[in-house]
């Protein structure tokens, strides 16, 4: 679903907002991306409320990435219901050997 709208009062341009529902590998994808850019911050930050502010960030997407890679790792791939539990040598070698 795209949404149309304007944030700025007095003007007439319109901006595109597109309100797809993202999947669980582009959250998790987005996640890393941040966290490396709260690194990336950290190390050039030299106040000391920013330092600590780069800090609670970084926990706060470390933990938001560990979740997702844990809902990620409890998905069963579709590909993987559709394949043999037991390798297929196995079942050829018990084929022939019976």
């Amino acid at each position: 679903m795209k949404m149309y709208f304007n944030q700025k009062m007095g003007t007439t341009q319109t901006t595109e907002e597109d309100y797809t529902p993202i999947t669980l590998k582009d959250s998790i994808e987005k996640t890393r991306m941040a966290l490396n850019d709260a690194y990336a911050g950290f190390d050039n930050a030299v106040d000391v409320d920013m330092i600590d502010s780069y800090i609670y960030e970084i926990n706060s997407l470390q933990k938001r990435y560990k979740h997702l890679t844990d809902l990620a790792a409890l998905e069963t791939p579709a590909e993987e219901s559709q394949l043999y539990k037991h390798s297929p040598v196995r079942a050829l070698i018990s084929h022939v050997l019976s």
